[in-house]
């Protein structure tokens, strides 16, 4: 649909203008193009660019599925592995080398059937298909259940309620409330037989029709279903017909009646069960440094944008490269992961599972050697006005120099392409950074897409937007080639410093009486110290990149292999950084080792002077905030240990990519209850709360202590960084 991208590339003083026109997908005509100033390799790779190919490819891999009704392709299941050996033909199809496939240890799910049948008051027989998550339930056969409605599933719902060997349906928000897990562990300790979930918003909100999946984040002994909200509402019809209010006006589960229902369901998970990687090379010249470009193969229903798309995207990339003649001086690894939906039971962290043990388990050697990962994620839908990169700290200045002068079809990303940082927790990319590996991924999870349609049925072709597809085409190839002309991983430190410097509340820090100088001095060297590296690994790039421009090959090769060691100790500085500073919040946010407490601690002030004050209210909005005490609210405190002591509490081969990344966790679930006892008491008055205050300040001494602890943590962290950094400008 117009115009498409024009691309800029470091190290040349001039930009590439790359002007595409719009392909006929069902013709699978070539990419024309219109170039000026663009070496032939580049213009051999747009000329051998077929999106036809791509957009085949992704509808291809919709035929493997295990549930015939809806699709799925899971964990460890038959319809993954189906896909894997068609991904594995296709690699050799179009010319990869060393096609294999790494075997990974994850928990496998089948997903195969979940149909509920009602006849409604006037006779009406009514079929529903029902989404599913990460649970065992097996009916063998159709069995009658009766249904009951339990509003939003808190642990107050149940009050009066009888649901042992129930089923119960419940409102769920999961972007804006609690994830899956909460009211489905509450819904087991109470004896249902399976929680039903509807999306009442956060995601699914495309239509009323729509169902969700989402990882469960739980055991697998705790079923649970999803069904859409125009099959919800039908249920929740005859329950009010059979229960004490008749009309919408009584809509609560006390109001509620139950209703029989058929319900046939077959979803097994299976623990340790072998999946695998699928992974072609194009080789590079002699060296055994890589630049890793990775999608995933697994899916909920179809998955046409999450993650085929990405996968085909993936293959485009890898068959233009090699129609068009390309040779690498890295090897061009193209990997496509299972299990990133999900893959291990009963964990916080429990997708992303294949991309994790491909790097920690099957290729551990891939980290020191792997100089950048480009992950693909939702490439062909654009998902805001703006298109952005998503990347590691350190890479965040060469892209964006990468990007200048970049110009976007209008139909496409009207307000152009930017680059982002740090990576997410939300894709693959994460694993490979936590490993030592830099990544990026096109950003994807900030539009409207991912309430609407992300994760249900609508998830189709539908939304295909080709002028975007072809733009992440041209754009990612690009950047692969110019990743593969660099001596250096183009590593800027400097730009972490300055993250964690932000990140610093002064306010926070001085009420702590943490040592401040201390910590702004080793900030301040640091950030001199990575400045000038960065200088230096530019100057040592702008070099290679001209022996390279003047066909000097042997010089090239010869540059390369000096700097074989700085190379390595580059990417050794980075895993270090991983280590170091990467930590999430209970919300698997990103953020830096002090930050967790310091948002405790700014909490902990404001519910101490409310406590002070006798404000029951003030305060418990305070706690609200501190660490997962949110879910003390409204859930029984058996939900709420066993949420958090599975993730402090489990080994590391359970937590993956999040193990050791969550510290310093205060449980205030007493706290929590108290303060609402005093406030239904007190109501709107002000109520003695000593008891609460003196709780709090002891948490907030507590809190105080680990805080300065991690100040000297990160004080001791930067130095380290600093001296590894300085090795570096002698080598």
């Amino acid at each position: 649909m117009g115009t498409g991208p024009a691309v800029g590339r470091q190290g040349h003083e001039s930009m590439n203008i790359i002007r595409l026109s719009r392909t006929n997908l069902s013709s699978g005509s070539f990419l024309k193009v219109e170039t000026r100033e663009v070496d032939d390799w580049e213009q051999q790779f747009t000329d051998a660019l077929e999106i036809g190919y791509s957009y085949q490819l992704a509808k291809r891999m919709e035929q493997f599925k295990t549930n015939p009704a809806l699709g799925y392709r899971t964990a460890g299941s038959k319809a993954e592995f189906e896909t894997g050996e068609m991904l594995r033909r296709e690699m050799e199809a179009i010319g990869l080398k060393d096609v294999h496939k790494d075997k990974v240890t994850v928990d496998a799910w089948e997903f195969e059937k979940a149909e509920m049948r009602f006849t409604d008051s006037e006779g009406e027989r009514h079929c529903f298909q029902l989404g599913a998550y990460q649970t065992n339930f097996d009916t063998e056969g159709t069995r009658e259940f009766e249904i009951v409605y339990l509003g939003k599933g808190t642990a107050d719902c149940y009050d009066c309620v009888d649901v042992e060997g129930k089923l119960v349906l419940v409102d769920i928000n999961q972007r804006d409330e609690w994830w899956i897990n909460f009211p489905v562990y509450q819904a087991h300790l109470r004896g249902a037989a399976a929680l039903v979930a509807v999306q009442e918003q956060g995601y699914g909100e495309v239509h009323n029709t729509a169902l969700n999946a989402q990882d469960i984040a739980g055991p697998a002994d705790a079923p649970a279903f999803s069904i859409s909200q125009a099959d919800a509402w039908v249920l929740k019809k005859a329950m009010m017909e059979a229960g004490s209010c008749p009309d919408e006006s009584g809509m609560e589960p006390g109001n509620m009646g139950a209703v029989l229902v058929e319900f046939e369901a077959r979803t097994t998970v299976a623990p340790d069960r072998e999946t695998y990687n699928i992974v072609g090379t194009i080789p590079g010249r002699g060296t055994d440094r890589m630049i890793l470009i990775t999608a995933h193969y697994d899916s909920y229903f179809s998955g046409f944008q999450d993650d085929n798309a990405a996968v085909a995207m993936m293959f485009g990339i890898a068959r233009a490269l090699l129609k068009g003649g390309y040779r690498p001086k890295f090897n061009l690894v193209f990997c496509a992961m299972a299990a990133e939906e999900w893959g291990v039971a009963n964990s916080k962290y429990d997708w992303s599972t294949g991309a994790y043990e491909e790097v920690f388990t099957a290729h551990p050697e891939w980290r020191g050697k792997t100089f950048a990962n480009f992950n693909f994620e939702l490439p062909a839908h654009a998902h805001g006005q703006m298109d952005a990169v998503r990347c590691t700290y350190e890479y965040e200045d060469f892209l964006s120099r990468f990007l200048e002068g970049v110009e976007v079809d209008e139909a496409a990303y009207p307000d152009g392409v930017e680059v982002l940082c740090p990576i997410q927790t939300w894709s693959d990319d994460f694993s490979m950074a936590v490993a030592g590996i830099p990544s990026m991924v096109n950003e994807f999870s900030g539009g409207e897409f991912m309430e609407t349609h992300y994760h249900s049925q609508f998830d189709n072709d539908n939304v295909y937007q080709e002028p975007v597809y072809l733009f992440h085409h041209v754009l990612y190839g690009r950047l692969v080639m110019a990743f593969d002309r660099l001596l250096l991983p183009p590593m800027n430190f400097e730009r972490l410093i300055r993250a964690v410097t932000d990140s610093d509340d002064v306010g926070i820090r001085r009420k702590a009486e943490a040592d401040i100088w201390e910590m702004k001095r080793a900030l301040k060297k640091a950030k001199e110290v990575s400045r000038v590296l960065y200088r230096r690994i530019t100057e040592l790039n702008r070099d290679y990149a001209a022996l390279l421009a003047q066909g000097d090959m042997d010089a090239a090769d010869r540059m390369f292999e000096r700097y074989g060691d700085m190379q390595e100790r580059l990417l050794y500085i980075f895993r270090k950084e991983q280590d170091y500073f990467v930590r999430l919040n209970w919300h698997d946010e990103v953020l830096f080792p002090q930050e967790a407490v310091q948002d405790n601690l700014r909490a902990l002030y404001k519910a101490l002077r409310h406590a002070g004050e006798g404000n029951a209210r003030a305060a418990l909005e305070d706690v609200y905030g501190i660490d997962n005490n949110r879910y003390a609210f409204l859930f029984d405190e058996q939900v709420f240990n066993y949420f958090t002591q599975y993730v402090l509490n489990q080994p590391g081969n359970r937590l993956k990519w999040g193990a050791g990344r969550i510290v310093h966790h205060e449980n205030l679930f007493q706290l929590v209850r108290s303060l609402k006892e005093k406030l239904e008491e007190g109501r709107e008055k002000a109520v003695d709360l000593t008891p609460e205050y003196l709780e709090l300040k002891r948490v907030t001494e507590n809190q105080t202590a680990c805080y300065r602890d991690d100040i000297r943590y990160m004080t001791e962290s930067i130095k380290k960084l600093t001296a590894w950094m300085q090795e570096c400008l002698t080598m």
